[in-house]
C-alpha cells in the first residue's frame, strides 16, 4: 500500500481563531454596553450611532456571526481535513471564505449603526449583503464538498454529517428568508407580508439558531470533545439517532416563537408538538457528549479544555429542555415577551456556544504553536469566573422575566390592572438589570483573560503553518455489507440528498398552506395602506430599532386587552412589509397606540422621554427633530409596494407629495393646538418626528368600530 505524504493547511486555522478572538470581545462589549443602557439610559449619549435600539443588532450580529460563525469556521477547517486525511479542496476559496465573512461583518458593523437594517431578528442585514454573504457561503460549501469528495478516509464521521446539514440548511433558510423588493442601494421591503412574513421569520429565526448555532457546534463537540480526553465516542448508535431525527424534527418548531398570535392555530400547534419531540434527539446529543467522557473524569478536573466542554454540553442540554418547555402554551403564556427568554438565549450562547468555543481555542492554539499553554492556572481562573458571569447574569433575568409577567397580569379584587402604569413593571426589575450587566461583565473579564493567555501561548511557541501527515489514496471498490448507516457514510452526495430532503419537509408543510389557503391570513376590509406620511414614518421606526422594546402584537389575554385594547388580527397586517410583532417588551405594546396618546404627547416623549414618563429608560431622540426629509424619497417606496402587492393605484406617486405634505401639516397643526406650550415653536413639517407620530398615530385604528374579520372580494 503506497502511503501519500500531504500537509494540513493551519493558517486558514490561526486567521479564523484570531477574527473570533477580536470580534468576541467587541461583540461581548457592545452587549456589556446595551445591558448597562437599560438601568443607565445616558449611555446612550444621546446620538443615533449609540442608542439602545440601533446597538442591540449589532450585538447579536457580532456575537451569532462573527464570534461563533468565526470560532465554526476554526473548527471545521482544522477538524475536516484531519478527518478526511485531505489538505482543504482550495487554499484559494479557503481564503476568500475569510476575507469575504470578514467584509460582510464589517459591512454589518458600519451598516447597522446607521440605521440600515431590515428589523428581522438575526436577519437585519440588508440585500446587498444578503448576496454577499450567500456568494461566501457557497464559496465555503464548494470546498467542504470538494474536500470531501478527494478524501482519503472513505468513512465520513459523525461531524462531518453535521457540517453537511449545517451547510445546506443555512442555504436554504438564508435564501428563503432573505426575498426582498430592493428600493435603493440599502434599503428594501421583505417580499412577505404580516402572518406570513412572521411564520417566515421566525422559521429562519428559530433554525437559525438551530443549523447555525447548534449543529456545527455539535459537529465540533463530537471531533473536540473525544480529541481532548483521548476517549471515543461513547455510542455510534445514538450519534445516527441524535443526526437525524434532531435536523428532521428542528425545522419543524419555529411557530413556537408565535404562540397567542394571529398565526393559525394549526401552525402553532405544530410547532408545539414537534418542539416536545426536541427533547429527546437533543438530551441524546448531551449524554452521547457527556458519557464520552466516562472514565475520563480526573483528566476533567486537571484539564480547562474539558471543564469548558463540560459546561457547554451541560449548558447545551439546559437550554434544549428549557426550549420545549417554553412552547407550551401556559408556560409561553407566562415567559413570552420578557426576560425570561433573555435568560434562555444567554444559557445558550454563553454557555453552549461561548464556552465550546473558549474550550477549542484552548485546544487548538497549543497544538498549532507546538507547545503547551501558557498559564493553565489562568485558564482555569477564566473558567471560573466566566461560569460566574453566566449564573449572575441569567439567574436575575429569570427573576425579572417572572416578576414582569405576574406585574402584567395582577388584577384588584374590583377588576382592575394592580399595576395600570408599564413603568411600574420597568422600575421594579431594574436591580435586576444591574446584576445582568455584572455578569456579562464577568463573563467579558473572562474573554480577555483568555486572549492574553493565547497570544502568550503563540508567543512562546513556533507555528506550524503546513502539518504534515500521510495516507494511502482513497480506492474505487464496490462496498458489500457492513451496517445500513456506514454505507450511507460513504456516500456523500447521497447522503447529502437525503438531509436536504429531510431538513424539507417540515418547512413546505408548515409554509404552503400558509401562502396558499386564503382562510389563513383573512383580510379586513376597513384595512387600507399606510399613507405617503405614514409609510416614510414606519421606516424610521424600523431604522431606529423601536421594535426591539416595543412589540405590535396583543395577545388574546385579559390582561393585555384591558391594557393595550382589542387583541390583534391576522387581516390587520396584510400591508406590513415586513411585519413588525416584536420579541421583548421592554416597554409596552403599540398596536394600538394611535387611540390612545395625542401627537403632542409623542412630540415631548420622543424628545425627552422622562418629561411625559418620569422614570422611563428610554433614550431620547433628538436628531429625529433636526433630521429633515425630501418628501420625493417616498415615491419609490410606494412603487416598490405596489410591486409587492399593496393596493396603491396605478399613477398615485403624481399626488403622493401632495398627500404626504398636506397630512404632516395636519400632524403640526394637531402638536400645536393640544399643547400651548409648542404653539410657538418651530416644527418642520417634513422633519422625521412629524413621520414617525403619523405612523404612530394610525396604529390600532384601521378596526375601531369594526373588528369583524371579513374577506374581500
Amino acid at each position: 500500500m503506497t502511503l501519500e505524504k500531504f500537509e494540513y493547511d493551519n493558517r486558514i486555522v490561526r486567521a479564523f481563531i484570531i477574527a473570533t478572538v477580536v470580534f468576541g470581545l467587541v461583540g461581548m462589549l457592545v452587549g456589556l454596553t446595551i445591558a448597562i443602557q437599560l438601568f443607565y439610559p445616558d449611555l446612550n449619549l444621546g446620538i443615533p450611532y449609540t442608542s439602545f435600539g440601533r446597538l442591540r443588532p449589532l450585538h447579536t450580529n457580532a456575537i451569532i456571526f462573527a464570534f461563533v460563525g468565526n470560532s465554526v469556521f476554526a473548527g471545521v477547517y482544522y477538524s475536516l481535513q484531519r478527518l478526511l486525511k485531505a489538505r482543504m479542496f482550495s487554499d484559494m476559496l479557503s481564503w476568500i471564505n475569510f476575507w469575504g465573512w470578514q467584509l460582510i461583518i464589517v459591512a454589518a458593523a458600519i451598516t447597522l449603526p446607521l440605521g440600515i437594517t431590515t428589523s428581522k431578528e438575526y436577519a437585519e442585514l440588508e440585500w446587498p449583503i444578503d448576496i454577499a454573504i450567500t456568494l461566501i457561503w457557497v464559496v465555503f460549501g464548494i470546498n467542504m464538498i470538494g474536500t470531501i469528495l478527494k478524501r482519503r478516509e472513505r468513512h465520513m464521521y459523525v461531524a462531518i454529517w453535521f457540517y453537511i446539514a449545517t451547510f445546506i440548511t443555512v442555504a436554504v433558510l438564508h435564501v428563503v428568508n432573505s426575498f426582498e423588493m430592493p428600493v435603493t442601494f440599502l434599503k428594501s421591503y421583505s417580499w412577505y407580508a404580516g402572518v406570513q412574513d412572521a411564520l417566515v421569520q421566525w422559521w429562519y429565526g428559530h433554525n437559525a439558531v438551530a443549523f447555525f448555532l447548534t449543529t456545527p457546534v455539535l459537529g465540533l463537540m463530537y471531533y473536540f470533545l473525544p480529541k481532548a480526553a483521548n476517549r471515543p465516542v461513547y455510542s455510534y448508535r445514538l450519534s445516527i439517532i441524535h443526526f437525524w431525527s434532531l435536523i428532521f424534527i428542528y425545522i419543524w418548531a419555529g411557530p413556537h416563537h408565535l404562540l397567542y398570535t394571529s398565526l393559525p392555530d394549526w401552525a402553532q400547534s405544530l410547532g408545539t408538538v414537534f418542539s416536545i419531540m426536541l427533547i429527546a434527539p437533543s438530551w441524546g446529543g448531551m449524554l452521547n457528549g457527556l458519557l464520552t467522557l466516562r472514565g475520563a473524569w480526573d483528566k476533567v478536573r486537571e484539564e480547562p479544555v474539558l471543564k469548558f466542554m463540560v459546561v457547554a454540553v451541560t449548558a447545551y442540554g439546559m437550554a434544549t429542555l428549557e426550549g420545549p418547555l417554553l412552547s407550551l402554551k401556559n408556560i409561553n403564556a407566562i415567559a413570552h415577551f420578557s426576560d425570561w427568554i433573555i435568560a434562555h438565549v444567554h444559557i445558550g450562547g454563553l454557555g453552549w456556544n461561548g464556552f465550546m468555543a473558549f474550550g477549542i481555542m484552548y485546544y487548538l492554539i497549543p497544538k498549532m504553536y507546538q507547545t503547551k499553554l501558557y498559564s493553565t492556572k489562568l485558564a482555569n481562573t477564566h473558567f471560573w469566573i466566566g461560569t460566574l458571569g453566566i449564573v449572575i447574569y441569567a439567574l436575575p433575568m429569570y427573576v425579572a422575566g417572572v416578576v414582569q409577567s405576574l406585574m402584567w397580569k395582577q388584577f384588584t379584587p374590583d377588576g382592575l390592572l394592580v399595576y395600570g402604569n408599564f413603568l411600574e413593571t420597568v422600575n421594579a426589575i431594574k436591580p435586576m438589570y444591574v446584576m445582568r450587566a455584572i455578569g456579562g461583565a464577568l463573563y467579558l473579564t473572562g474573554a480577555i483573560m483568555m486572549s492574553y493567555n493565547l497570544v502568550k501561548t503563540a508567543k512562546q511557541g513556533s507555528f506550524l503553518g503546513n502539518e504534515a501527515d500521510e495516507a494511502p489514496t482513497l480506492e474505487k471498490k464496490k462496498i458489500v455489507g457492513g451496517h445500513w448507516h456506514s454505507v450511507l457514510e460513504r456516500k456523500p452526495v447521497v447522503f447529502t440528498t437525503l438531509a436536504f430532503v429531510a431538513i424539507l419537509i417540515g418547512g413546505v408543510i408548515e409554509m404552503v398552506p400558509t401562502f396558499l389557503i386564503e382562510s389563513n391570513v383573512p383580510t379586513i376590509s376597513s384595512v387600507k395602506p399606510y399613507t405617503p406620511l405614514e409609510l416614510q414614518g414606519r421606516d424610521i421606526y424600523i431604522r431606529e430599532g423601536c421594535n426591539s422594546c416595543h412589540s405590535q402584537m396583543i395577545r388574546p389575554f385579559r390582561s393585555e386587552t384591558v391594557r393595550y385594547g382589542e387583541y390583534s388580527k391576522a387581516g390587520e397586517f396584510v400591508y406590513d412589509h415586513p411585519f413588525l410583532w416584536g420579541s421583548k417588551r421592554t416597554g409596552p405594546d403599540l398596536h394600538r397606540v394611535g387611540d390612545k396618546l395625542t401627537e403632542s404627547w409623542h412630540y415631548s416623549h420622543m424628545y425627552e422621554p422622562t418629561s411625559t414618563s418620569p422614570g422611563s429608560i428610554m433614550p431620547p431622540y433628538p436628531w429625529l427633530f433636526e433630521n429633515i426629509i425630501d418628501p420625493n424619497e417616498v415615491l419609490p417606496k410606494i412603487s416598490a409596494m405596489r410591486s409587492l402587492g399593496v393596493p396603491y393605484e396605478e399613477g398615485y406617486e403624481e399626488i403622493a407629495v401632495q398627500d404626504y405634505m398636506a397630512q404632516a401639516n395636519k400632524v403640526v397643526n394637531e402638536i400645536k393646538s393640544q399643547n400651548a406650550e409648542l404653539k410657538d415653536q418651530v416644527i418642520v413639517p417634513e422633519s422625521e418626528i412629524v413621520a414617525l407620530i403619523a405612523y404612530l398615530e394610525r396604529l390600532g385604528k384601521d378596526i375601531k368600530g369594526n373588528s369583524e374579520e371579513t374577506a374581500n372580494k
